[in-house]
């Protein structure tokens, strides 16, 4: 079983039983959703395609990406992400995490982005890497 933690410098502050997630978020001037579908490995987290609805400053389109279902899909060959480093702040708003059921908020699980706490980590983890 395949584990995300997400947290900090290694400290656990959730941990949810997946084996892929999409994480989505709009961008912050722009206003246009993007979208990052990942699978958890024990290597960590590999990017498997992306998907932006739009253009805009600093928000430019792959050359090789496809326009499909109302976005531009493309994919990247990216080593396995461990961990992958979000910057979360009040005033850009929160991501979302999606699983195949449904798309919550990472305040959810992390309480609302802080001033204070302006990052988070998304990692794959071993189940038994953070039980008490």
């Amino acid at each position: 079983m395949t584990t995300l933690c997400l947290g900090l410098a290694g400290a656990v502050w959730a941990a949810l039983p997946l084996e892929q997630f999409t994480l989505a978020w709009n961008h912050t001037v722009e206003k246009i959703r993007w979208e990052e579908d990942y699978r958890i490995t024990p290597a960590g987290l590999t990017l498997e395609e992306a998907r932006v609805q739009g253009s805009g400053a600093g928000m430019e389109i792959p050359e090789d990406a496809v326009w499909q279902a109302g976005a531009w899909r493309y994919q990247r060959t990216l080593p396995p992400l461990q961990p992958l480093r979000l910057a979360r702040t009040p005033e850009a708003g929160d991501y979302q995490l999606c699983s195949k059921w449904e798309c919550r908020p990472l305040s959810a699980w992390l309480g609302p982005p802080r001033a204070d706490r302006p990052l988070v980590e998304l990692w794959s983890c071993a189940p038994h890497s953070f039980q008490r």
